[in-house]
């Protein structure tokens, strides 16, 4: 069955008004525009200055490489398989701290033809994503909004089984470079703790939505007082049925993070979210590019 054949699935009517306001999310629109997010800087991983609180954020253990599904998974969603990611690296080319100022990075440095998909906010709960996922075995990052996600915390754990690890994205998507220090702090703190307590593992990874003040000494104080010990920003951003580029010549690099956004038929002009997911792996695949693992080629802190 074709992917524009198949019927839209439910979206959950439950806070449908606040979800309105996130259609923006993260710095585009959805329909092919908007602008670059806000930060863009990449920081290398080198050790950072000591002292600060000690991190909150458990240390998670990175998987193996994906399975990348057999060829009848993959042509059930009308998709050629792509190519394994290689095996992950074992020595990590991002190397996290316990304390100090946190990195902030929109790609990885690595010469494996690999780029990793990131998806924000969570406001559509589509079961034919998890059932995509299920059949595709390609593995994401969630960066999770407490207050678009608390009305159903349970639609992301069949995602996180399959090896998904969930990240902070604040509790009510904020502009966060307007709010004070207190302010930035209990966003971020109280999103630290209710994914603690849902999934289990406390975020190692923090994104301020729209990329809003990532490299500002303000916020990355407030993500060390609360855990995260990194923030992840992105070099291309998915919209409906192809990329915005950051770069000028419109194409992937080795290392590269994608953001894209648990978006449905309304905020997608009618596209549901495996349509959208499936346009996203024909892109990368059309550069030859495979999907890893962002947390494989991360080194948690020590314990």
């Amino acid at each position: 069955m074709s992917r524009d054949g198949r019927s839209r699935t439910r979206t959950y009517a439950a806070g449908a008004l606040a979800l309105l306001a996130f259609a923006t999310a993260c710095g585009d629109n959805g329909d092919g525009g908007g602008a670059a997010p806000a930060a863009t800087k990449t920081t290398a991983a080198a050790s950072p200055p000591s002292g600060g609180a000690a991190p909150t954020a458990a240390a998670t253990t990175p998987g193996a490489a994906p399975a990348e599904g057999d060829a009848a998974a993959w042509a059930k969603w009308n998709l050629k398989p792509l190519a394994p990611a290689p095996a992950p690296p074992a020595d990590k080319p991002i190397k996290l701290e316990r304390t100090g100022t946190v990195p902030v990075i929109s790609d990885v440095k690595t010469s494996d033809k690999v780029v990793f998909i990131t998806i924000d906010d969570g406001a559509e709960k589509d079961p034919k994503f998890v059932e995509m996922l299920t059949d595709l075995k390609v593995p994401i990052t969630m960066f999770l909004t407490k207050d678009i996600v608390k009305n159903d915390y349970g639609y992301f754990k069949p995602l996180q089984a399959l090896g998904n690890h969930i990240q902070n994205h604040t509790v009510t998507h904020p502009v966060m470079s307007k709010l004070p220090a207190d302010k930035q702090k209990a966003e971020i703190c109280d999103d630290q703790a209710a994914l603690t307590q849902q999934y289990g593992t406390a975020p190692l990874l923090f994104r301020p939505p729209f990329g809003d003040g990532a490299n500002t000494p303000m916020l990355n104080t407030s993500v060390q007082q609360c855990g995260p010990r990194a923030i992840v920003l992105w070099r291309e951003s998915m919209q409906i049925h192809d990329m915005q580029y950051q770069a000028a010549d419109k194409k992937l690099k080795p290392g590269d993070i994608i953001l894209a956004h648990f978006r449905g038929p309304k905020e997608l002009k009618g596209a549901t979210m495996t349509q959208m997911f499936a346009d996203l792996l024909a892109r990368i695949q059309e550069q030859g590019f495979s999907v890893a693992r962002l947390d494989d080629y991360i080194q948690a802190p020590a314990s």
